[in-house]
């Protein structure tokens, strides 16, 4: 196994890891681990990163009908 360091955290960000840790009983470095997991193997990252970008996509965009196109004789 590897190990890494985070050098600069937040301070706010440390925070609520220790909060979202203590809610799932476990500690920083294994909610980290976790977190971590999920990010890299599509879990929840994946599901939070479509909705937030969300307004961005375009999806409320009204495309023109298309008619049908001509028919080519390649004979």
């Amino acid at each position: 196994m590897a190990a890494i360091t985070v050098r600069n955290l937040d301070d706010e960000v440390q925070r609520r890891l220790k909060v979202r840790a203590a809610a799932h009983n476990q500690s920083m470095e294994a909610e980290a681990r976790a977190i971590l997991s999920a990010a890299v193997f599509g879990g929840d990252f994946a599901r939070a990163w479509v909705a937030a970008t969300a307004e961005f996509r375009g999806d409320d965009l009204k495309f023109p009908d298309r008619s049908t196109g001509r028919k080519l004789d390649l004979s």
